[in-house]
């Protein structure tokens, strides 16, 4: 049986001095890793379980053990547990006062498995619940982005390429462009869910144990898919913590991109939305400023998952097998990635809720800059004029038009038939807003009418 000194360490009978004070503030990660702690309690009675099973532990050391992690956990979530520096991690502090509760059952939970195994089950049950309720997140977003949509089906407002006025969308098309971007993200998220969702216990330090262990009957217990086939990877493996952390870091970069778009709606001199009071914030000094703060923060926070995308790429690139203290880096990143992404999407699903939307100013932005040339260029395709020489036709009414200070629609008939014999009467029909949108009536067009369908297709996917 493993004794421990009078330093409490469970391995310092190895060594003949203590560490500093700075080491063991330096090398301890209870203050972060506490967090893992159900997690760790569900490991432990899991592997307590199987130990029972396999004729390891006794019928009475496994009743000792579930009955002293209740109390511990009960101890946890009332906030009365005192988590101590100098047992290192939350493992030994669960373990330690495990043993104090049951004495000797409580050292015997230990065996067959490491803390190198242990903290790779703690962290993959943790993320796996994480993600679960991320992807449940996600659908909240989206659905006030639907609703949203939906309410704006038939706003006109300008499509931009190069922040230039290119032809006219709906709002809510606009809008459904990151309802796209976020399915995907759910996806890449279940993918990723997949492979965070096998079971590294049993693997020991590193080489596997020489006990009976039954690692499937842990795995069925925990609601893993299957194990992890190999002992050195499973307690040196860490792509799944940034699989995740990439996908996190995708899901961001899309919500910064929404929040560069309604920063800049937002602003005077654009004029297209409102954000509600609870999402803004004033200025110290010039008392008529309402700035948009939660999506300023939110382009920010961005790059913080971004680089801790990158830090943990870092951390992991020259390692060597197996388990190394390097890997205790990996837990910072990996949470605060979690409470950024879990904060921001919850924000978010209510901020979409509070926008207001200024349809006139939408439109009156759509009005300028020519957004129905194409329109016209495609017009006189139909008539029977090549692409090319259309597409000249229509740049040189345009420039006309520009010198005029007016708009294609405001030119005489005449004086648009100076460009194309092919031009008639219906012209004026073409050149509307509206004509605009309804000629685009097809799967992923701008058309009112396919808006509606895209949405009532999303609906039906997230109440599947």
């Amino acid at each position: 049986m493993q004794e421990t000194s009078q330093s409490g360490k469970t391995w310092s009978g190895r060594f003949n001095e203590p560490v500093t004070e700075l080491v063991k503030r330096y090398t301890a990660s209870v203050t972060f890793d506490k967090r893992l702690a159900e997690y760790d309690i569900q490991g432990s009675l899991a592997h307590a379980a199987m130990l029972n099973a396999a004729g390891i532990l006794s019928a009475a050391d496994l009743a000792a053990i579930r009955d002293g992690m209740a109390k511990i956990l009960d101890d946890i979530r009332a906030g009365r547990f005192a988590w101590s520096v100098d047992l290192e991690d939350v493992h030994m502090n669960i373990e330690r006062r495990l043993t104090d509760l049951i004495g000797d059952a409580g050292k015997r939970l230990h065996t067959g498995r490491s803390r190198n195994d242990q903290v790779a089950t703690d962290v993959r049950l943790w993320l796996r619940a994480e993600v679960d309720n991320l992807l449940h997140l996600i659908g909240e977003f989206q659905i006030s982005l639907l609703d949203l949509a939906e309410a704006n089906a038939d706003t006109v407002m300008p499509g931009f390429t190069h922040l230039q006025v290119a032809q006219p969308v709906t709002f809510g098309h606009h809008l459904l462009a990151y309802y796209e971007m976020t399915s995907r993200d759910a996806a890449r998220l279940a993918d990723c869910r997949k492979r965070i969702n096998r079971l590294p216990l049993g693997a020991a330090a590193l080489a596997g144990t020489s006990f009976p262990i039954d690692r499937e009957f842990v795995a069925l217990q925990l609601g893993f898919d299957g194990v992890c086939e190999n002992s050195l990877d499973a307690v040196s493996d860490r792509d799944f913590a940034i699989e995740f952390t990439a996908a996190a870091a995708l899901v961001m970069t899309h919500l910064s991109r929404l929040s560069e778009e309604l920063i800049l709606w937002m602003s005077p001199r654009v004029g297209f939305i409102d954000i509600a009071d609870r999402f803004c914030t004033g200025s110290s000094i010039m008392p008529q400023k309402k700035n948009p703060d939660v999506p300023e923060l939110v382009r920010g926070k961005t790059g913080r998952v971004t680089g801790h995308l990158m830090g943990l790429l870092t951390l992991m690139k020259a390692q060597p097998l197996a388990y190394n203290k390097d890997n205790q880096e990996d837990k910072e990143p990996l949470f605060d990635t979690v409470d950024t992404l879990r904060d921001t999407l919850t924000i978010y699903a209510d901020m979409m809720r509070g926008i207001t939307v200024k349809k006139e100013a939408m439109r009156n932005a759509a009005l300028q800059g020519f957004a129905t040339a194409t329109d016209l260029a495609d017009y006189l395709v139909k008539k029977g004029l090549p692409f090319r020489d259309a597409h000249e036709a229509v740049a040189l009414a345009v420039r006309h038009a520009d010198g005029k200070g007016c708009d294609l629609a405001d030119l005489p008939l005449a004086e648009l038939r100076q460009f194309s014999d092919l031009i008639g009467d219906d012209i004026f029909q073409v050149l509307t807003l509206e004509g605009s949108l309804a000629s685009r009536n097809h799967v992923g067009g701008t058309a009112p009418e396919q808006v509606r369908a895209a949405i009532a297709r999303a609906r039906a996917r997230l109440s599947a």
